[in-house]
């Protein structure tokens, strides 16, 4: 692949918005799958996917490192979340094969519908860090909330960083600074669950990703640094930002074939 080809350039910037986004408050899918698409139309899209998380797990490993050297991370909560997404991701995955994804597209724009009017409502929803559970209960409200948002993303997959950050927020009394930086450890399972099927069946365009992996990485500082610099209230308005995009999507691939 040739470094000075234009679409190369092209998926670099926007693998470096994209890493920035995630970083504050997830979403960067929404803005890099689109584009691998757009630039590469004739690749398979197991490639593309692939290519996609290979880039996107490293930038949001890079976010997850930083935002645990700047605050105190709730590791009790957001492990046992991640070791539950990794594990039923692969469901998730499987679950393509049986489950056809339009029949759960309605179900999805509904839910994001409700976590944008919910935060709209609340105005104080995310503003203070208290969390709500601990012991047993929590373990056990981690794991679910993991594996739910898991096998989501394994089949699924838009809008997974911007459902963990509400979860986090509405079920365990997190800020959002707080539930973003926990969103990153359980978006790095997922992506890791998804890489051991895609990179040894060959899904992946290696060139590329690594391109592409810099400049997430890239993003991903800057919107780390906007997210603990300006706290809480600046990412609950991304995430608003990112969820009206996210409604904007789903919208359109809903209803837009009924009309076409």
């Amino acid at each position: 692949m040739d470094l000075l080809d234009p679409g190369l350039l092209i998926l670099v910037g926007i693998a470096f918005l994209a890493g920035g986004v995630d970083a504050v408050v997830g979403g960067g899918g929404l803005i890099q799958i689109p584009a691998l698409f757009a630039v590469h139309p004739g690749e398979s899209p197991a490639t593309l996917f692939g290519t996609n998380k290979c880039a996107s797990v490293v930038g949001t490993a890079n976010a997850t490192w930083r935002y645990a050297r700047q605050i105190r991370m709730p590791w009790r909560t957001i492990l046992p979340a991640a070791c539950a997404a990794f594990l039923l991701s692969y469901l998730g995955a499987a679950a393509v094969a049986w489950l056809p994804k339009d029949a759960v597209r309605p179900l999805i724009l509904a839910l994001l519908v409700f976590a944008a009017v919910y935060t709209l409502k609340k105005k104080d929803f995310g503003t203070s860090h208290r969390p709500a559970h601990s012991g047993h209960r929590e373990l056990a409200y981690a794991i679910l909330l993991g594996g739910v948002i898991g096998f989501y993303d394994g089949f699924f997959g838009p809008g997974t960083g911007s459902f963990l950050v509400f979860l986090f927020v509405r079920f365990f009394g997190f800020d959002f600074l707080h539930a973003s930086a926990g969103a990153k450890v359980v978006n790095v399972a997922t992506n890791l669950a998804a890489l051991l099927y895609f990179v040894p069946n060959g899904y992946v365009l290696p060139v590329l990703a690594g391109a592409m992996a810099v400049a997430n990485v890239s993003g991903s500082v800057a919107g780390t640094w906007l997210a603990l610099k300006h706290g809480s209230e600046f990412i609950r308005k991304v995430f608003l930002i990112v969820v009206g995009a996210l409604i904007l999507k789903f919208s359109w691939d809903t209803f837009a074939p009924a009309l076409i």
